[in-house]
């Protein structure tokens, strides 16, 4: 029966014994496979390839290796998500959370997971539909939560806000990432710039598309992250913080 790729992966990471005698002439060996190694050859794959041509045998080529041996490491695919996530999170930096200041602090750390994200085309869909038990990970959620909680927001108000900023930070990275790849395809016709949008909006026909026609310039426009910031906002300013009376 083959081992357990759970136990095989905690076996290898534990800490070789140092006390074996050296060998009179040493031999060059190759640099070993790592949970580490082999999460920096996936950021390596996507960040050059994109998200959807991460597979274990891609990594395995990029370390020169086969897919068995990734998995002395990793268990699956959704562990090596696991793991690119981590990866990511841990480059993201934590205040001090400040009541007076919260609304900030959220805005500043969402931004960077924001651009985490969009260093590497499509990776956010790895932190989708799943529910991560990294350190790195649990780390960030940590720190969000004691951010909002300290702005006076209720637990269960700050625990359903943390899913929904950090579901739209996710899709609004996966959707960006898939409009610069479309972009990369000159073929694509439909892909259209601002200006085209706002003329063919503006020749739809009065009577079926009034406000559309009326309208195309608010519709189109948005340069940078403004529409990730006003939506972020919005979520905000929908909430209604409570303060704690002391006893």
């Amino acid at each position: 029966m083959p081992t357990d790729p759970r136990r095989r992966r905690a076996a290898l990471h534990a800490q070789p014994h140092e006390d074996a005698a050296p060998t009179a002439s040493p031999v060059r060996r190759k640099t070993p496979i790592t949970a580490d190694r082999i999460t920096g050859a996936a950021l390596q794959v996507i960040a050059a390839e994109g998200y959807d041509a991460l597979t274990i045998r891609r990594v395995a080529a990029v370390l020169g290796t086969g897919p068995s041996s990734l998995y002395a490491h990793i268990v699956n695919k959704d562990d090596l998500d696991d793991l690119l996530i981590g990866r990511l999170y841990a480059e993201i930096e934590l205040p001090e959370p400040d009541p007076a200041a919260w609304r900030q602090q959220i805005l500043d750390v969402y931004a960077q997971m924001r651009d985490q994200y969009l260093k590497y085309p499509g990776v956010s869909r790895a932190a989708l539909a799943m529910v991560s038990t990294h350190l790195e990970t649990l780390r960030i959620s940590e720190g969000l939560l004691a951010i909002l909680l300290a702005g006076g927001l209720e637990p269960q108000t700050a625990a359903w806000l943390l899913d929904a900023l950090t579901l739209y930070v996710n899709g609004y990275a996966l959707e960006r990432s898939l409009v610069q790849q479309r972009q990369q395809h000159h073929d694509d016709d439909w892909v259209l710039s601002r200006d085209e949008l706002i003329n063919r909006f503006s020749s739809l026909s009065e009577d079926r598309f009034p406000h559309t026609r009326r309208h195309a310039a608010e519709l189109t426009s948005g340069t940078g992250h403004d529409r990730f910031d006003f939506t972020l906002n919005l979520m905000l300013d929908n909430l209604t913080p409570h303060r704690r009376t002391r006893a």
